[in-house]
């Protein structure tokens, strides 16, 4: 791994120790492990579902890999349809957490990444592939795109894939929080990590989400779809252009590179 790599894997293993359940889904913090993982089959049928019938798309006896598993949110629901889940993660914490909490799935293979490249996933190895509120914490857009391409890589042809980014150029916050966030930013850039979250602290910040491991890049809709085009892919359809949840789904073409 480089060092901006590194840096990723140790902040989320650092969230895993602290609260898995929240960092991997922050929309609440008081997760129990029924809530957890019934979050995970209700994304599953609102998200994926409706794509996989839209194109067409049988579970049976295929295999899958999930970019960004975390502990297993989403997994478990892979599981109980999937043949066989490649559940791939940047932080081995999260990883262990995820295996030990289902134990009892024995067709999930549990794979450390080193963030945007899947190294050891084979080319032309899964029939689908599926991302959620992973690729918005990637710190470049350039680290985004080489995602996108290692899905389209470790595809079979005719395989289908399903990914969200966030495509928002435009800031949520106050110039205030602009200014504040920016002074932890520099900071955390010159790798001074523990002044880094202690600013972050006093400013009323979580210190956990410090860095651009969390508040990733935005990526322009425009560039996705030249990776894809470039793939030789056409048949695609992105949503939620110029929003965080912009959407990506299509099939991977038989003929083409990848």
């Amino acid at each position: 791994m480089n060092q901006s790599e590194l840096v990723m894997q140790g902040d989320w293993d650092e969230r895993a120790r602290s609260d898995a359940f929240h960092y991997i889904c922050s929309e609440r913090k008081d997760w129990d492990l029924e809530s957890f993982f019934q979050s995970g089959e209700d994304d599953y049928n609102r998200l994926v579902a409706p794509i996989l019938t839209k194109l067409g798309f049988a579970t049976d006896r295929k295999v899958m890999l999930e970019v960004g598993c975390g502990v297993g949110r989403v997994t478990r629901s892979f599981a109980r349809r999937f043949a066989k889940v490649m559940a791939l993660d940047i932080s081995q914490e999260m990883l262990e957490r995820g295996r030990e909490l289902q134990r009892n799935c024995d067709n999930i293979v549990w794979v450390q990444g080193n963030g945007p490249a899947f190294k050891s996933i084979p080319l032309d190895s899964v029939d689908f592939v599926f991302s959620y509120l992973v690729l918005q914490h990637f710190p470049t857009e350039v680290l985004v795109l080489q995602s996108i391409r290692e899905m389209l890589r470790v595809l079979k042809p005719g395989g289908i894939f399903l990914f969200q980014f966030n495509a928002s150029r435009t800031s949520s916050m106050n110039w205030k929080g602009r200014l504040a966030w920016g002074i932890v930013d520099v900071l955390w850039i010159l790798r001074l990590n523990r002044l880094s979250r202690g600013t972050a602290s006093a400013l009323g910040f979580d210190p956990k989400i410090v860095g651009k491991s969390w508040r990733g890049a935005a990526v322009s809709a425009a560039n996705v779809v030249e990776v894809l085009t470039s793939a030789g892919v056409a048949t695609f359809e992105v949503t939620g252009e110029g929003t965080p949840l912009a959407w990506c789904s299509g099939v991977k073409p038989f003929r083409g590179v990848c």
